[in-house]
């Protein structure tokens, strides 16, 4: 069990870092063990949110909150799940080639809401299923059929058929056999995509399908620095709560002189600035009240507590620069980019905590806010979801901005060691391990 400092400031952060590790205990099927993808009532399973919970369960065991032998149990449910669920082109079937919907049925394992068969969450599916094998190490027959079944469904997974005739990964594939026309090409998310199809021991993509996905990528400048531009909190942090990116870079970083993490600082930075400049003139916003990703709101026009008139985007990537802002805040960025930016997220922490009490649902951070709408005390309207997601981003940039646990494990991880190598990153740990 790992011991923090204790003081006042990290009490709390562990409070809140258990709670959000409470969401995978309290929203994980008993029967498929699958996650919920939030806490709404008839919810279906997010294959991305079982991911995050997947490398959840090792912080818990380490921190205390769950004994090895439960958690080692819940994901050995969930893996023989995945591997033994229907694989095949029929539109209600679990996946296709290794590959997994979106959404699933939380008891059955179908696929539900018509979802696409989604690479990027397939790919923070394996990141948990990698992480859990990487952990669960022991000599014992439950542990070791554990990290037989990781190795067994991240080598299914048929990446180079994602390519579908082309330079780079498709988005997804509809039954009974449509692919979607958009591409991951240019900075996302789908960083971590890439890096694990190319460390595949079967189907792997080649090094030159990375060089397509970095060829368009976004560059400007931030305060006189190269700064790789996304607007949005999420496509920064989603692959580095797995990859460790303090040193090692690829080529468009090393000629820039720079790397992911501070990258990812400067987005940080460029948020904090939005929010101080505020050109939207909403409320809260400042130096400790920033936070711009991908979460729900309302949707149409709607009247400010000033009695401006303000469009709402619904479900929407926000961010700056150049990004969507209509007010709405993720109450959970001062926790997701500690390791990043402690200072400027501890101040964000107690800003929130003084001013927005009521914003806590049993102990968890909901998906979003937005201080200028109405609403019955000064956080406005507050999203009665709270979202896997997030909470185990939460969980797991926490343990890795306490003790870099989570990145201890993944770097153990032979397939992500290649895909870096394969992706031409070079320096820091990958020179050592």
């Amino acid at each position: 069990m790992r011991h923090p400092i204790e003081n006042a400031e990290t009490c709390q952060i562990d409070s809140l870092q258990q709670a959000a590790f409470g969401y995978f205990l309290c929203h994980a099927d008993p029967t498929t063990g699958l996650i919920a993808d939030t806490s709404l009532p008839g919810a279906p399973s997010s294959i991305a949110a079982t991911g995050f919970g997947l490398s959840c369960y090792p912080v818990g065991v380490e921190q205390g909150w769950i004994s090895r032998a439960d958690a080692a149990r819940r994901v050995l449910k969930l893996l023989r799940f995945l591997a033994d669920s229907r694989q095949s082109r029929e539109p209600r079937a679990t996946g296709y080639r290794g590959f997994y919907y979106h959404f699933l049925d939380m008891r059955t394992g179908e696929r539900t809401w018509q979802s696409e068969l989604s690479t990027i969450d397939t790919a923070l599916l394996m990141a948990g299923v990698l992480t859990a094998g990487a952990y669960f190490d022991g000599e014992g027959a439950e542990e070791g059929d554990i990290r037989g079944l990781a190795d067994s469904l991240y080598a299914r997974v048929d990446w180079r058929w994602a390519l579908h005739r082309s330079g780079t990964m498709t988005m997804g594939w509809r039954p009974p056999g449509r692919f979607l026309k958009l591409r991951w090409q240019g900075y996302s998310e789908a960083l971590l995509l890439y890096v694990l199809a190319l460390g595949a021991p079967e189907h792997a993509i080649e090094p030159q399908h990375y060089a397509a996905f970095t060829e368009a990528y976004d560059w400007i400048l931030a305060c006189g620095e190269p700064h790789l531009h996304a607007a949005s909190l999420f496509v920064h942090l989603f692959p580095q709560a797995w990859l460790d990116l303090r040193v090692p870079a690829d080529r468009p970083m090393r000629e820039r002189g720079t790397d992911y993490f501070d990258n990812t600082r400067r987005a940080i930075g460029l948020q904090r600035a939005h929010a101080q400049l505020n050109p939207g003139g909403f409320s809260g916003y400042g130096a400790h009240l920033w936070g711009l990703s991908a979460c729900h709101a309302p949707r149409g026009s709607e009247r400010l507590r000033d009695g401006r008139r303000q469009r709402l985007y619904g479900y929407a990537n926000r961010g700056t620069p150049f990004g969507i802002d209509d007010g709405t805040l993720v109450p959970w960025a001062a926790l997701a980019c500690l390791p990043f930016d402690p200072d400027a997220c501890l101040s964000a922490l107690e800003h929130i905590e003084a001013g927005y009490p009521g914003l806590l649902k049993e102990g968890r951070f909901p998906g979003g806010f937005n201080p200028s709408l109405a609403g019955e005390g000064p956080a406005g309207w507050v999203d009665e979801r709270v979202v896997g997601l997030d909470q185990g981003l939460v969980v797991m940039m926490i343990e890795n901005w306490r003790s870099g646990f989570v990145w201890e494990l993944t770097r153990r991880v032979p397939a992500i060691r290649n895909g870096l190598r394969r992706a031409g990153f070079t320096g820091g740990w990958l020179e050592t391990e």
